[in-house]
């Protein structure tokens, strides 16, 4: 009765805020037919984010300093075009900088009576294309509209070159290689036995489960550690309907790399 009691308090807790479980056509749940006893969907960044928020401040502070500066020695010209030549570099650099730093992955969680299955995917962001084309053609007619009120060809170089800049980054973001790099998909299915070791990480609140694999390329077996990514306030509840289906496996309680 309490184990049952845990597991409904734990599905209204995820049901409060995680999004609908639909996943991509390149993936299906194996035990689909099973009653599911948890699930839930939820966007995780899947690296180190003390590292890529780190970077992140840096070049934050790196597009300020630069966005200042170019405001500063554009004394030719009016305010409105300083500025806009500021804020134009900032954006650019900024976004540029946040798709490396903030990429989050797609995650999927979903335990029936059979074991527990995983999947994960990352689709190219198409919306990133449009903005990209709206910023083009907003900075050609910004550019082109004050070269005509100030009388200075030399900003229609700017109206070319911004708004070329802007196209050069669409070219490059729209390439295959690229959008290779930002679509993937993995489905990972275990059966509970499988797994031999709970790790807890207090301080992310963070649950991960170890499961043994043989690491064909060394030629020997090797254990990895899967996260369990979900919002903090959730971690107790998930913690405690693993070990309510884990009861005799060693519990650790460590750091899980998010990786």
């Amino acid at each position: 009765m309490k184990a049952s009691e845990g597991l409904s308090r734990v599905k209204s807790l995820l049901g409060n805020w995680a999004t609908p479980r639909e996943l991509p056509p390149q993936l299906t749940w194996k035990y689909a037919h099973e009653p599911e006893l948890l699930g839930w969907r939820i966007k995780a960044r899947n690296y180190n984010t003390v590292i890529a928020n780190g970077l992140f401040f840096f070049w934050l502070v790196v597009a300020v300093w630069f966005g200042f500066s170019m405001h500063s020695n554009f004394e030719t010209y009016d305010e409105p075009v300083r500025s806009l030549c500021a804020l134009l570099f900032f954006s650019l650099l900024i976004i540029t900088v946040l798709s490396m730093t903030h990429q989050r992955m797609n995650f999927a969680y979903r335990f029936t009576k059979s074991g527990a299955e995983f999947c994960k995917w990352k689709v190219f962001p198409e919306w990133t294309l449009t903005f990209l084309k709206g910023l083009a053609a907003f900075t050609a007619i910004a550019f082109m509209c004050m070269a005509s009120a100030y009388n200075d060809p030399a900003l229609l170089i700017g109206a070319i070159g911004g708004s070329g800049s802007v196209m050069l980054t669409h070219a490059s973001m729209n390439s295959a290689r690229y959008r290779d790099l930002q679509t993937d998909f993995h489905h990972h299915t275990y059966e509970w036995s499988r797994f031999t070791e709970v790790a807890i990480d207090r301080k992310q609140k963070l649950v991960g489960l170890e499961f043994a694999w043989y690491n064909d390329y060394l030629n020997k077996h090797s254990r990895s550690t899967f996260p369990l990514f979900a919002k903090r306030k959730a971690f107790e509840s998930i913690l405690g309907l693993v070990e309510q289906h884990l009861p005799n496996v060693p519990r650790a309680d460590r750091y899980v790399d998010r990786g």
